[in-house]
This record gives C-alpha cells, sequence and structure tokens, in this order.
C-alpha cells in the first residue's frame, strides 16, 4: 500500500510509517548537502540565528542541477546521507522531522531519529530525473554563494520514497537483506 503525506498538513503521520513502507510525498520540503550543513553548523556554532526554521521540516540530500529553459528545476537525485552524519543529531534535536537520501545513515543518526521520532526516507539513486519531475515550484532560501549546495525551499507533489528507517529506529537496510538469507 502506498502511503500519501502531504507536508507540513501530515508531519504527524511521519511517526506512524514503518520501515518498508512506500510514501508519495507532497508539499513543502528543503534541500541540503555537505556544504549547506557545514554553513548551517557555523551559524549555529556562532550563535546566528539560520535563516530558514527546521522545526517540523524535512530536508532533501541533493544539490539541483540548473534548469534548463522551461523547466523548474534540472535534475535533481538524492546524494548519500551518510556525508550529513556528523551534522544531522543536532539538527533532528533543532526540530527536523525528516530526511530523504540515499544510503546508510549511522547509529547516532539512528538515536537522534528515535530520540526526536523522526524518519529517513529513501529516493532511488539514479533518478534524479523522475524526482525533477515531481518538483513544482523550487526557490533559492540560503546561501546562494553555494550554487546547486545551496539551500532550496522545495514544493513537491507525489515524491516517490520508501521509509528507509522509521522513528522506532527500525532500518529497512538490516531488515530486508534478513529476509533472504538462507
Amino acid at each position: 500500500m502506498i502511503k500519501s503525506i502531504k507536508i507540513p498538513e501530515d508531519i504527524k503521520l511521519l511517526e506512524d510509517l514503518r520501515a518498508g513502507d512506500i510514501v508519495q510525498l507532497s508539499g513543502i520540503i528543503l534541500t541540503g548537502r555537505d556544504a549547506a550543513h557545514k554553513r548551517m553548523m557555523d551559524f549555529l556554532d556562532r550563535n546566528i540565528p539560520l535563516p530558514f526554521n527546521l522545526a517540523g521540516q524535512g530536508i532533501y540530500y541533493t544539490g539541483p542541477c540548473p534548469a534548463a529553459p522551461g523547466k523548474i528545476i534540472g535534475s535533481c537525485g538524492p546524494t548519500t546521507s551518510s556525508r550529513m552524519d556528523s551534522y544531522t543529531p543536532r539538527l533532528l534535536d533543532l526540530g527536523l522531522k525528516f530526511m530523504i537520501g540515499k544510503g546508510l545513515r549511522s547509529r547516532e543518526v539512528i538515536g537522534a531519529m528515535i530520540r526526536n521520532k523522526a524518519v529517513y526516507l529513501a529516493a532511488a539513486g539514479g533518478a534524479g530525473a523522475l524526482i525533477a519531475g515531481c518538483v513544482k515550484k523550487a526557490e533559492m532560501l540560503a546561501f546562494e554563494d553555494l550554487g546547486p549546495e545551496a539551500v532550496y525551499r522545495l514544493e513537491v507533489e507525489n515524491m516517490p520514497l520508501i521509509t528507509a528507517i522509521d522513528s522506532l529506529g527500525n532500518n529497512l537496510f538490516e531488515i530486508g537483506p534478513k529476509q533472504y538469507r538462507l
């Protein structure tokens, strides 16, 4: 069964997702990759407020390609999430509710997810053009000097995702392979 979730209206429904649940996400998400996360930490370390509120938000680990003429956004596939792991627990403690990316997460991130009732949703690597078709609006939000690694505010519709790690810490990257071991 596919679970349709609209953000921010359905933010509490994320807590009910379980590892392996298929999601069609609609609504508002932020983007952020390595450089944006490093900049966020610099702001927080210097007690400078972030130029956006993380409470109840989700971050998609992507650096969108420039949009072709007449397009909203270029290809925007997921990047490897573990590169943000050193920053993520702090952001979760500030109210971040979900992350979208690809690949494994550290024990520290999973612990922070459980503590904050957050989820990790996986997007299919190599599907950047497909995902770009789900983006209905894109605007630069912060750190414009970072180019594609700036923080964007995306409005998405029916973005295809799978719940990789749920708010209880159930981890599809562990559960899935166990189902096929002899």
